[in-house]
Formats: structure tokens, C-alpha cells, sequence
């Protein structure tokens, strides 16, 4: 008998012999979990958008107030060395 057909029989005998009990409501905890994971991720997404909106808010008013993209005053500058 080769290793293939040893395999097979083996299988035969696990396929034939009893089968494990499955909880009559597996079906409904299944679903219910896939419900708790959907509204997890779902909130995590939204987190993580109203978190990103806040920067980007925080970010122009920084922007709008200190006016990194225009030039030093004049008054603001180092006074100049003598030698």
C-alpha cells in the first residue's frame, strides 16, 4: 500500500466516523461578532477622518495667524556687525 493510499483511507475512516457537534446558534454569534467588527472599524474610520480634519483645521489657522510664507520685518532682523 503507498503513502497515497494510506492518506486516503485515513480519510475515509475520520470522514466516516462521527462528526463533532456544532452549536445551533453558531450561525448568530458569527454574525453578531462580524456586526461588532464592522461598527468597530466604522468608528476607528471615523476617528481617524475627524482626527485628520482637526489638523488640517489646526494647521490653516496656524497658518493664517503666524504667515510663515512672508518676509521677516525689517525690525526683526539681527543688527548688524562692526570689523
Amino acid at each position: 500500500m503507498s503513502g497515497q493510499d494510506r492518506r486516503e483511507t485515513r480519510l475515509r475512516h475520520l470522514l466516516d466516523g462521527p462528526r463533532a457537534q456544532v452549536p445551533t446558534d453558531l450561525a448568530v454569534r458569527a454574525a453578531e461578532r462580524g456586526r461588532r467588527l464592522l461598527r468597530r472599524r466604522r468608528a476607528l474610520r471615523a476617528a481617524g477622518w475627524a482626527l485628520l480634519l482637526a489638523a488640517a483645521v489646526a494647521f490653516g489657522v496656524w497658518a493664517a495667524t503666524a504667515e510663515p510664507w512672508s518676509a521677516r520685518p525689517a525690525w526683526q532682523a539681527p543688527p548688524p556687525r562692526d570689523g
